[in-house]
């Protein structure tokens, strides 16, 4: 099992609150929000960069203060985040590698991609207290992941070499002939087969979904052992997120990396109405998945060699 050096150590303190537990805001995202802020496709592709990354500025500002830190992708939201001072100093910051989208291979499978010219010693140069990659996966079928993997080992080879922090993050998908309830019946072993490949390239952080239930859970953290994994939230709605978390706290997960569920129906292109329903719902919400965190989180595992703040 890969262990954290002391440099990415460092890194995975800062992403972590006081009390040792991942509370990251997710606002990555680039297709999926577009789709949240306009419903038809041309009023989608019209909306700039620049609106992007105004409205990850509002989330930064609302929601990651917060928090502990804020996932953003390298195209939107910085360096701007940064340099007009908007991410606060004790506000880690981590950055997406991964590209909006997927191709797809002839057979249906989905091929990862990655931001042109993003690598560890940018995303050191941007300011970030470490990066994110995001692939696919189908751990049921080997020749899907191929590609996948392949860009999975060259990023966390990439950052090794840099000795900068890298979260992992995968996320299964249902193939388009497959029926609904065959592919709901595999997700527990999807997810857990999913972070076992990524173990297996050298994952130190996990962030995976659901894994669909609280034994699946378990399992995953005893695949994982030390190496630490966070939720997603996958743009559930907060009630369903609130009750995975508590499942997902219960069993050994050592945080959350949340985003949709918690501001995708508070982001508007009028930043007064984004900023009013930040404050007014996403917060609350925050606060709840951080009770929740803070009631089950069991502390920091001694092998890593963190220590609570005192």
């Amino acid at each position: 099992m890969s262990r954290l050096t002391t440099a990415e150590m460092r890194g995975y303190q800062q992403i972590c609150g006081h009390d040792g537990a991942m509370m990251v805001i997710a606002c990555d995202q680039r297709g999926g929000m577009r789709s949240l802020l306009a419903s038809d496709p041309q009023e989608q592709a019209a909306i700039s960069d620049k609106t992007l990354g105004d409205t990850k500025a509002d989330i930064a500002m609302f929601l990651a203060s917060k928090a502990s830190c804020v996932l953003v992708d390298p195209i939107c939201a910085v360096p701007a985040l940064v340099d007009d001072r908007i991410i606060r100093r004790d506000t880690a910051l981590l950055i997406g590698l991964d590209a909006s989208g997927w191709d797809t291979s002839p057979e249906g499978y989905r091929l990862s991609k990655l931001v042109s010219g993003i690598s560890a010693r940018r995303v050191r140069q941007l300011g970030a207290t470490g990066g994110k990659i995001m692939v696919y996966l189908r751990a049921d079928r080997d020749d899907a992941n191929s590609h996948n993997i392949k860009i999975l080992r060259h990023c966390i080879e990439d950052f090794a070499r840099e000795d900068l922090l890298l979260v992992v993050e995968f996320l299964t998908y249902r193939f388009d002939d497959e029926d609904e309830a065959d592919y709901k019946a595999k997700l527990p072993s999807l997810v857990v087969g999913g972070s076992k490949i990524c173990l297996d390239c050298g994952a130190k952080v996990l962030k995976i979904p659901y894994p669909g239930t609280a034994e699946a859970c378990a399992e995953v953290t005893k695949v994982a052992g030390d190496v630490p994994w966070a939720v997603l939230s996958a743009g559930v709605d907060h009630s369903t997120f609130l009750q995975q978390v508590e499942d997902a706290m219960r069993n050994g997960a050592s945080g959350v990396i949340a985003g949709r569920s918690l501001w995708k129906d508070c982001i508007s292109l009028d930043r007064s109405i984004t900023r009013d329903r930040l404050e007014t719902v996403a917060v609350p919400r925050l606060r709840e998945i951080q009770a929740v965190i803070s009631a089950h989180f069991k502390g920091i595992k001694s092998d890593q060699g963190q220590k609570a703040d005192v």
